[in-house]
């Protein structure tokens, strides 16, 4: 873990980010006592395979019963708002 004080983050901030872009965790310090962490995010969102989202459309088809109600007057309704 990487120790930087809080005028240094500000001076390099985005060389930071690129830094736990990569990976690293860096704590900030102001007069030096931990204020903050730069911490990576964890993106670990898997994308749905085609046959995964047409089964998913068809089960909301399902679902959604049409109504009385045409496009034209549900886009009304929803520009009231």
């Amino acid at each position: 873990m990487v120790t930087v004080k809080a005028h240094e983050a500000k001076a390099h901030f985005l060389s930071l980010l690129d830094r736990v872009a990569r990976g690293e965790i860096i704590t900030i310090t102001k007069y030096g006592v931990p204020v903050a962490s730069l911490v990576p995010v964890k993106y670990d969102r898997s994308k749905l395979t085609h046959a995964e989202i047409v089964y998913g459309m068809r089960a909301l088809r399902k679902r959604v019963k049409p109504g009385k109600e045409t496009v034209r007057v549900m886009i009304a309704e929803g520009r009231r708002y």
